[in-house]
């Protein structure tokens, strides 16, 4: 058994899927009208992982407080060194993780305020 998709909240798809192709090197694995309005099933793979990424609409364009989303990498400093090379928002930069010492954590927000935290394994 594993999760399919984690849903994202997005104010701007195309923008949004821009940030994730460009930044994080996702793949779109699906880009489809759905329903009235104008909005798409857009979905996408991370590199290496089994769960993919599913847009859906947000309300607004304010930024997320708390964190929406875990991702886990082997290099952390360098991650968050690409990322900043890249334009990424970084929010904090790596440290330690105050739930679980000796684990290196950092956080970023996406093209649509979303914070996310990026932790080694």
């Amino acid at each position: 058994m594993h999760i399919q998709f984690a849903e994202l909240p997005v104010f701007d798809q195309d923008r949004a899927k821009a940030f994730y192709i460009d930044k994080l090197g996702c793949q779109a694995i699906a880009d489809q009208p759905m329903g009235d309005g104008g909005w798409r099933w857009v979905e996408l793979a991370l590199p290496l992982a089994v769960t993919n990424l599913h847009f859906i609409r947000r309300p607004d364009d304010a930024p997320s407080a708390e964190p929406v989303l875990v991702l886990v990498d082997d290099d952390v400093e360098a991650t968050v060194s690409a990322l900043k090379a890249r334009g990424v928002e970084i929010v904090t930069g790596p440290q330690e993780a105050p739930w679980e010492p000796g684990r290196t954590i950092a956080e970023f927000r996406d093209s649509e305020g979303n914070r996310m935290v990026l932790a080694n394994r």
